[in-house]
């Protein structure tokens, strides 16, 4: 195995610092002589040697690294970057972001000092903040000093925060409105939280549900503890006919538990969920579903971060439209 070539040793052999060597390999030659440039890049060739991506980064002013942050929630049991949400979230970001000439580095983390260090660490140019609902943003920002974008927070806005968000409310009015159009009265929602972009949707689908009832079913953030609830609450979930569950996981999910229990699927449950993930196709039925355009929000946060970055003001708040994605899994109602 070759010896690893230092700079130490370049430099010994040249007669120069370990600064003036550093500085060549670094591209920091403004106030280096050309002669001995080439006398550095020469031997950089002859010993064949290769810095390190990482040290060329850092050394950068701009290391072109946006940092990915995804709150590692217990609902997601450990497996944050499977969920079917977050996965095509940093799918979308990685296209968006390796178009723009971005590197993307992820972290999964529930404590916020955490992010400080991962940004810190690496120099970054930007981050981008998934699943942080309520946390205390506007503290983040003073400590950072770096631009940041969100996904669905909820805070006070401020110019220094841009929030991509989308029309939570609308969507869930949509999934009312269709549902009441089907001849549904009755309806269950499905959620693990009363706050944040659920509260919105749930509210949103009520009123455009104006004139049937909705029950309300907080389930446990662990799978093995839904299927107990939905057990213990199969009376409550018999009484209607419909279910609107705040994600497409659940409403998967959901949808595999009445049909273990014998019960159809839409004939005599309709079931829509929220997110248009790729699990809705392979669902069956296949999933009825809110959509939302992962790619647009991606473009929307490189966007953000290059304004941001540059020192111009960027919306407070930029909300993406939805829409109702029609499939199998919604039968009309006979009374």
């Amino acid at each position: 195995m070759a010896q690893r070539v230092r700079i130490a040793d370049l430099a010994e052999e040249l007669g120069l610092s370990t600064a003036t060597v550093s500085n060549v390999i670094h591209g920091k030659t403004k106030k280096i002589s050309d002669e001995t440039v080439k006398r550095v890049q020469a031997l950089l060739e002859e010993r064949q040697y290769i810095p390190s991506m990482a040290g060329l980064l850092l050394a950068r002013n701009d290391s072109r690294i946006i940092g990915v942050v995804v709150n590692n929630h217990e609902k997601y049991e450990g497996r944050a970057l499977e969920d079917a949400f977050v996965s095509a979230s940093l799918n979308a970001l990685l296209f968006a972001l390796e178009k723009a000439g971005y590197f993307m580095m992820i972290k999964v983390t529930r404590e916020w000092s955490e992010v400080e260090r991962f940004a810190s660490m690496w120099n970054m140019d930007g981050m981008v903040l998934l699943g942080f609902c309520d946390s205390d943003y506007e503290k983040l920002r003073e400590r950072m000093h770096i631009p940041f974008v969100v996904y669905d927070g909820f805070f006070e806005t401020d110019r220094s925060i841009c929030n991509l968000t989308i029309d939570n409310f609308d969507g869930g009015r949509q999934v009312g409105v269709y549902l009441r159009e089907m001849g549904h009265r009755r309806a269950v929602l499905i959620s693990d939280n009363g706050v944040c972009m659920d509260a919105e949707r749930m509210a949103g689908f009520r009123a455009g549900f104006f004139d049937g009832e909705a029950d309300y079913l907080e389930v446990p953030m662990n799978r093995e503890g839904r299927y107990s609830f939905y057990r213990e609450n199969i009376g409550r979930i018999q009484a209607c006919t419909a279910a609107f569950a705040v994600s497409d996981v659940y409403a998967a999910e959901f949808m595999h538990f009445l049909m273990e229990r014998g019960i159809s699927v839409p004939e005599e449950m309709s079931v829509v969920g929220f997110d248009d993930n790729a699990l809705c196709e392979s669902c069956f039925p296949r999933l009825t579903t809110v959509g939302q355009d992962a790619g647009e929000r991606a473009r929307m946060a490189v966007r953000a971060l290059k304004e941001l970055r540059a020192g111009n003001a960027v919306p407070k708040a930029e909300a993406l439209p939805v829409n109702l994605i029609i499939r199998d899994s919604v039968a009309r109602h006979k009374r």
